[in-house]
């Protein structure tokens, strides 16, 4: 005879459940592990040591990383779970910071986030979630995870749409997210706050962070020329009609959307349009310039029912979100030959290379992520005497 399935959808009862809890120091992780104990299941939590935060930044004295290594020890011998503290410092720095500074000096806006979910922590942490036995890995992540009924599991925006970070986990495959569960997905965050005072934790007023963890103070471009000294080129910026309006002293400066700091003037606001980091190029345009019917994507995960290769001709309606501060609007997903294509409902402005197209099965409130990809630029525009620039405009 089957167990009944626990909270987490395992037929187990709790005490003989294994869960492996990611505690990165904050408060949604270190309620989750605090959840799950007070649940009654054999917890046990993993913070990975990421970066050297002085390193990261110059800055002497800088203690980030390890306030949280602290505080996520501190909230395990509070609730009495083991800990464990893993040096992925190497693993981090090649996965993730090598590839957003190769990113940006290519013209791209990269999303870390993303990649560091693909690869550190739901790869690397997964296969040591397997070596100890663990039957799930939790996290604090704001998204939901249900049971499809076909043995799999389904990954849902969360019942908190400003704190859903779908987004940043639309690369998880099936394998992953069979074994991952996000206890907070059907939570507002005032009630994790709620929690984490009930619980008595000491990080219960910490609070959220806002910046990539290897750039706290917002300066990319900094941390990418102390990466990769001398690798940013200065060049011209130039206008959309050919004109060559100012320099400027690297790509990586520069996001497709900007309009502050151009350090140029005009007849007209002007906007940065594309990256030609080959180039060394900044294009600027007006806003119009900027809008954007079709989106082309490169390293596609689909976990979608319904293989790409049996979609129809016509394509499949769907929802996609390219940019995290957006909500989903309608599109059409094509697959062909020459790639997977997105075709928009409505324009969409500041869409840049680099950056994911999240999709949905519907723009509403619950939907379910089907998938996404990187955006790639979409076409060829010919600016007058320059070589060809590739725009993400349509």
């Amino acid at each position: 005879m089957t167990a009944p399935l626990n909270s987490l959808d395992i037929a187990k009862p709790p005490a003989a459940t294994r869960v492996v809890a990611a505690m990165s120091g904050g408060v949604d992780s270190s309620v989750v592990a605090a959840l799950l104990k007070r649940q009654g299941y054999d917890v046990v939590g993993v913070t990975l040591q990421l970066y050297d935060h002085g390193a990261a930044v110059h800055r002497a004295g800088a203690c980030c990383a390890g306030q949280d290594i602290h505080d996520a020890r501190r909230v395990a011998e509070a609730i009495g779970i083991p800990h464990y503290v893993l040096d992925y410092e190497s693993r981090f720095r090649d996965a993730v910071i090598e590839r957003f500074a190769e990113s940006y000096l290519a013209g791209e806006t990269p999303i870390p986030c993303v990649e560091c979910n693909r690869t550190v922590k739901f790869r690397d942490l997964l296969g040591l979630a397997r070596e100890l036995g663990a039957d799930a890995l939790a996290t604090g992540h704001y998204v939901a995870s249900r049971d499809l009924g076909n043995g799999h599991r389904g990954l849902f925006r969360a019942a908190d749409e400003n704190r859903d970070q779908s987004y940043f986990l639309y690369a998880t495959t099936q394998e992953q997210l069979d074994l991952l569960r996000f206890p907070l997905g059907e939570m507002e965050k005032a009630e994790t706050r709620a929690l984490a005072a009930e619980f008595g934790l000491a990080i219960a007023d910490k609070p959220d962070s806002q910046d990539i963890c290897f750039v706290p103070n917002g300066r990319y471009a900094d941390v990418i020329e102390r990466l990769k000294p001398g690798a940013a080129r200065p060049g011209q910026i130039v206008h959309l009609d050919g004109r060559v309006l100012g320099q400027h002293e690297g790509v990586l400066r520069y996001t497709v959307g900007q309009r502050k700091g151009l350090g140029i003037s005009g007849a007209e606001p002007l906007y940065v349009v594309a990256l030609d980091a080959q180039n060394a190029r900044v294009i600027v345009g007006p806003r119009e310039a900027l809008s954007v019917s079709r989106v082309d994507l490169r390293d596609l995960n689909w976990i979608g029912d319904i293989a790409l290769a049996e979609l129809p001709p016509e394509g499949l309606e769907v929802a996609v979100r390219v940019r995290s501060t957006r909500a989903p609007r309608e599109a059409r997903l094509l697959v062909d030959d020459s790639g997977v294509h997105v075709l928009l409902a409505q324009g969409e402005e500041g869409v840049s290379p680099g950056q994911a197209c999240v999709i949905y099965d519907h723009a509403g409130a619950g939907a379910r992520v089907l998938g996404g990809g990187v955006i790639l630029a979409e076409k060829t525009r010919r600016i007058p005497d320059t070589p060809e620039l590739s725009l993400a405009t349509s």
